[in-house]
C-alpha cells in the first residue's frame, strides 16, 4: 500500500533513474558519438589557403592530385583479393573436417581453429617470426633454395598470406555451424536419385549456405578495407596505417594532414555504411528451405574416387601445417635461449625460462678485448618493466571498457523490451547500433582530434592529455564493443517470459527489482560470455591502441610491435624476439582458457553440468577410496 501511494503521490525512484538514464545516455551519444565525427566530417572543409582564406576544397582536390588515392586502391585490392582467399581457403577448412570424411578431422579442425586464440599484432609478429628476411622458414628455404627472393614476406604479398589464414576464424564459427544445421534428408534424397557427391555439394549443400557466405564475404571485405595491424607491420601503404601516420604529422611536415586523414577515414565509412546496408537488405529479404519434418544429422560424405580421397586428404594436411607452423615454433622458441632465436637454431642446450621469468646479463668482448657487462639486459615477460606495464594497462582498460559495455546494453535491453513497439525503443536500438556504421579508425581518429583541447562539453578537459588518454581509450572500447554485445545481449532477454515479470509485479515488487531479481540471473550466463569475448579481443586490441599513440597510454599491443625494433638497442633487449614470443604464447594461453569458459563450460546447459559435477564426485570417491569406506560401513 505505501509503494503505490508514493508512485501515485509524486515522482516514484524508479521514474526518477529513468529519468537519470536518459539524459546521461543522451549525453554520452552526442558527446563520445555524434559531435566528435561531425568535428571530423567538418574538418575536411575548413582548410585554409597560404594566406589564411578558407578553402572549403582544397584537401578535395589535394586528393586527386596527390598520392592519396593510391591508398585508397591498396585497401579495395587487398579486400577484394581476400574475399577470393578467405572464402577459398575457409569453405575448404569447413567442408574437410564437417562434411568430408577426412581421416584425422578432430585434429585438423583444432589446427584450423588456431586463429581464434591468437590474432591482430600478435598473430602478425608471429608470422614475421617465421617468413620476414631472417626468419627460420625463410632461412631454411633459403638453405634449400639459394636463389630464392629473402624478401618475399613484405608489402601485398605478405599481408594478403597473412590476412587469408588470419581472417578464416569467422568461417570455422558461423560457417560451420551453418553446415552442421544441415537436414541430411535432402542430402541423402538427392544421392537417391543418382547424384555423385560433389553434385550434391554445389546442387544440394551450397545454396543453403548461401546467407551466410554473402555474410562472410561482407565481412571479410570489411575487415581488408579496414585493416591495420597487418600493412602497418608488414609495409602495405593502405588507408588505415595512412590515417594513423596522419593524425600524427603537422602542418609543419607536410600541407594539411588531419584534414587529408579525416577525409581517408569518411571514405572508409562510406564504404562500411554501403556494405552494411547491402547485408542489411539481403538478410531482410529472408531465406527459406524446405527441409523435413525429422530433421536428421548431417553424416560425413566419403570421397569415393580414390585420386580425389588422396589429393583431399593432402590438401587437408597442408593447410594444417600452415595452420599450426606458426603456433608450435612461437612455443618451442618461446623457451630457447637469445643466441638459438637469433640462429633460428633449435637446442636442447638452449632451453630456458628467462623469456617468461627473471633476468639475466648479458656479455660481449669489445674490440679492445675487454669484456663488458650489461645488467638486466636480458628480461622475461613477467620481469620486464614496460612489458608488465603494457599488460596492467591492456588488462584494466580491457575489462573496464568490457564490464562497461555490458552493463550499458544489458540495462538499454531492458528498456527496450519494456518499451516495445514504441519509437523511443527503437532510437535506443540504432543509437546503440550507431558505432556499426563507421570503420573504427574514424571512431578514434575523431577522438584523438576533438578531445585534443580543454572541450567544455567533458568539464574544459583535455581527454588526450598525459595520463586522461586512458579514459579516451577505455570510452573508444566501449563505443566499438557496444553493437556486438547489443546483439547479443539482446538474444538473450528473448528466452525471458513476459509471465516470470508478470508474477513478480503481482507480488509487488517493482520494476528495478523484478529486474535485478528475475531477469538478470536468466541473462547473466550470456552477458558474462560476451564481456569475456569482448574482453578477449580488447586485451590484444592494436588497431585503437596505434591511434591513440602515447606514452601514457601504451597497450600490450604496443609493447609487443616494439620489442623487435628494440631488440639490442645500447645493449639492452637481447631477448627482445623471444620475449615476444613468450607474450604470444601467454595471450594464446589467456584466450584459449577464455573461449573454453564461453564455449565449453558456458555452453552446457543444466542438465551436463549436474552429470559432469555427478562423474567428479564418483572420480574424486574412487581417488580417496570414499566408496570403499561406505561398502564397509553398510556391510
Amino acid at each position: 500500500m505505501e509503494y503505490t501511494k508514493r508512485r501515485n503521490g509524486g515522482m516514484s525512484v524508479e521514474k526518477l533513474w529513468t529519468i537519470f538514464g536518459g539524459v546521461l545516455f543522451i549525453y554520452l551519444f552526442i558527446g563520445f558519438m555524434v559531435v566528435p565525427c561531425i568535428n571530423t566530417l567538418t574538418s575536411i572543409f575548413s582548410a585554409t589557403d597560404k594566406e589564411g582564406n578558407a578553402d572549403p576544397f582544397a584537401v578535395i582536390r589535394f586528393f586527386f592530385a596527390g598520392s592519396m588515392p593510391s591508398f585508397v586502391w591498396n585497401s579495395v585490392k587487398l579486400a577484394i583479393c581476400l574475399i577470393i582467399t578467405v572464402n577459398i581457403v575457409g569453405i575448404s577448412i569447413v567442408l574437410l573436417t564437417e562434411y568430408f570424411d577426412i581421416k584425422g578431422a578432430k585434429i585438423l579442425r583444432l589446427g584450423y581453429m588456431t586463429t581464434l586464440i591468437y590474432s591482430g599484432v600478435a598473430l602478425v609478429t608471429g608470422y614475421q617470426f617465421l617468413y620476414d628476411s631472417d626468419g627460420m622458414m625463410t632461412t631454411w628455404l633459403a638453405q634449400v633454395f639459394p636463389s630464392m627472393n629473402k624478401q618475399w614476406f613484405a608489402g601485398f604479398n605478405a599481408v594478403l598470406f597473412t590476412m587469408t589464414f588470419a581472417c578464416t576464424s569467422n568461417h570455422a564459427l558461423f560457417l560451420r555451424n551453418a553446415i552442421r544445421g544441415i537436414d541430411y534428408n535432402t542430402v541423402e534424397a538427392a544421392r537417391n536419385l543418382g547424384a555423385s557427391p560433389f553434385k550434391v555439394l554445389f546442387k544440394v549443400v551450397m545454396p543453403t549456405l548461401l546467407p551466410t557466405l554473402f555474410s562472410l564475404t561482407v565481412m571479410t571485405f570489411i575487415t581488408g578495407l579496414c585493416a591495420m595491424s597487418a600493412p602497418t607491420l608488414l609495409g602495405y601503404n593502405s588507408i588505415n596505417p595512412e590515417i594513423v601516420r596522419l593524425a600524427g604529422s603537422s602542418v609543419a611536415d607536410e600541407a594539411f594532414p588531419q584534414a587529408r586523414a579525416a577525409l581517408l577515414s569518411v571514405i572508409l565509412a562510406l564504404f562500411t555504411i554501403v556494405l552494411l546496408t547491402v547485408l542489411n537488405h539481403y538478410e531482410r529479404k529472408g531465406h527459406y528451405l524446405s527441409v523435413s519434418k525429422t530433421k536428421a544429422k548431417l553424416v560425413k560424405q566419403k570421397i569415393q574416387n580414390p585420386v580425389a580421397n588422396v589429393l583431399a586428404h593432402i590438401y587437408a594436411y597442408v593447410l594444417f601445417i600452415i595452420y599450426m607452423t606458426p603456433v608450435v615454433m612461437i612455443v618451442l622458441f618461446s623457451f630457447q635461449n637469445w643466441q638459438s632465436i637469433m640462429s633460428k637454431d633449435f637446442s636442447l642446450n638452449g632451453l630456458t625460462l628467462v623469456n617468461y621469468f627473471g633476468t639475466a646479463d648479458y656479455s660481449y668482448t669489445r674490440s679492445n678485448g675487454k669484456v663488458k657487462v650489461v645488467q638486466d639486459a636480458i628480461s622475461g615477460v613477467f620481469a620486464n618493466e614496460k612489458t608488465i606495464g603494457g599488460i596492467r594497462l591492456s588488462f584494466i582498460m580491457s575489462a573496464v571498457a568490457a564490464a562497461l559495455a555490458c552493463v550499458i546494453v544489458v540495462i538499454a535491453v531492458n528498456y527496450i523490451f519494456k518499451h516495445k513497439n514504441k519509437k523511443r525503443s527503437r532510437v535506443v536500438e540504432a543509437c546503440l547500433l550507431f558505432p556499426w556504421l563507421l570503420p573504427t579508425i574514424l571512431i578514434c581518429y575523431s577522438y584523438r582530434i576533438y578531445f585534443n583541447q580543454d572541450i567544455w562539453y567533458v568539464f574544459s578537459n583535455n581527454l588526450y592529455y598525459k595520463e586522461n588518454v586512458v579514459f579516451l581509450i577505455i570510452m573508444a572500447y566501449t563505443v566499438v564493443k557496444l553493437p556486438f554485445a547489443l546483439r547479443m545481449v539482446k538474444a538473450a532477454f528473448y528466452a525471458i517470459d513476459d509471465e516470470l515479470e508478470e508474477a513478480a509485479r503481482n507480488l509487488g515488487a517493482s520494476g528495478l527489482v523484478s529486474f535485478l531479481r528475475v531477469k538478470l540471473p536468466i541473462v547473466l550466463p550470456s552477458v558474462l560470455a560476451v564481456f569475456a569475448l569482448n574482453f578477449n579481443a580488447l586485451f590484444t586490441e592494436y588497431d585503437m591502441s596505434a591511434t591513440f599513440h602515447s606514452s601514457y597510454g601504451t597497450s600490450y599491443a604496443m609493447v609487443i610491435q616494439a620489442m623487435t625494433d628494440e631488440e639490442g638497442r645500447n645493449g639492452f633487449n637481447r631477448n627482445a624476439t623471444g620475449r615476444r614470443c613468450a607474450s604470444t604464447v601467454f595471450i594464446m594461453v589467456l584466450s584459449g582458457l577464455i573461449l573454453y569458459l564461453v564455449y565449453g563450460v558456458g555452453a552446457r546447459d543444466l542438465g551436463e553440468r549436474l552429470e559432469r559435477r555427478k562423474k567428479w564426485k564418483q572420480r574424486w570417491a574412487r581417488l580417496t577410496g570414499k566408496n570403499d569406506k561406505e561398502k564397509e560401513l553398510a556391510a
